[in-house]
């Protein structure tokens, strides 16, 4: 069976090394994903020290992988080294701003996903932390991020100590749209999301958290609008320090 159909997010890891060898030709092999112009943009800090994974937890609302992983990768939107080799080279660089940053961001990812199916073939574990985008500055104060460079992307890395189940995929007519883009009926929302909304574990959770259906737990628990709003400001305030949106864009959006 291929890897992808059995991917499982794995938070705990057995007490066994993720070799330098190994880690090195998976992040070289990952390499060969698309990238915008051939430029990879992108840079990932590699974190085994538990100095340094105790300093990123807290960014990470204390997970317990975060430490307890062989191996913590940050993965970072880089137009840093692009922009200086430009300058090296006698061309002057016009990447910071926003459109740069998703440029970079995408590329980030693109490398990120590619990394994650090369280590299931390899039978490795990983967390993918969307915690990263939360704090952002914290982040890049510990591990030294100069402009240009933004966290997009953890993955917390070692070899599998569990087997959870698979969690659950919409069906693939609830999200491909042949030619045109064809908006959602009632009816279609209910047929697509019936599965999902009457798994046991998913039932439970909306009786622990004391709501009506599973969409006000997500809606009303797990990503509010407050925090969205909290943390989309965060980020904004992160890019402008960072160099991909300029300081006077602040006035009236923050």
């Amino acid at each position: 069976m291929k890897a992808i159909l059995t991917r499982r997010t794995i938070r705990k890891y057995a007490d066994r090394d993720v070799s330098e060898t190994l880690l090195n030709r998976l992040m070289t092999e990952a390499a060969r994903t698309q990238t915008m112009g051939n430029l990879q943009l992108y840079s990932v800090i590699v974190t085994r020290s538990d100095e340094m994974k105790a300093k990123l937890s807290p960014v990470h609302f204390n997970q317990p992988m975060v430490k307890e992983a062989p191996v913590v990768l940050t993965i970072c939107a880089d137009f840093n080294r692009t922009s200086f080799w430009a300058k090296c080279r006698k061309a002057e660089p016009g990447y910071d701003n926003f459109l740069s940053f998703i440029n970079a961001a995408t590329d980030a990812l693109l490398y990120t996903q590619t990394l994650c199916n090369l280590m299931d073939e390899e039978g490795l574990g990983y967390c993918y932390l969307g915690t990263t985008v939360y704090q952002p500055q914290q982040i890049i104060d510990i591990l030294q991020l100069p402009k240009l460079v933004m966290p997009v992307a953890t993955l917390t890395v070692g070899w599998p100590a569990e087997e959870p189940p698979l969690s659950d995929r919409l069906p693939l007519e609830s999200f491909i749209h042949q030619e045109t883009y064809h908006d959602y009926l009632a009816q279609d929302i209910d047929t697509y999301y019936n599965y999902k909304e009457n798994l046991e574990e998913n039932r439970n959770f909306v009786n622990i958290n004391h709501k009506e259906t599973l969409a006000q737990v997500f809606t009303d628990i797990r990503y509010t609008r407050k925090d969205n709003e909290a943390m989309s400001r965060t980020l904004f305030e992160t890019l402008v320090r960072q160099g991909f949106l300029p300081h006077t864009i602040l006035r009236g959006h923050i």
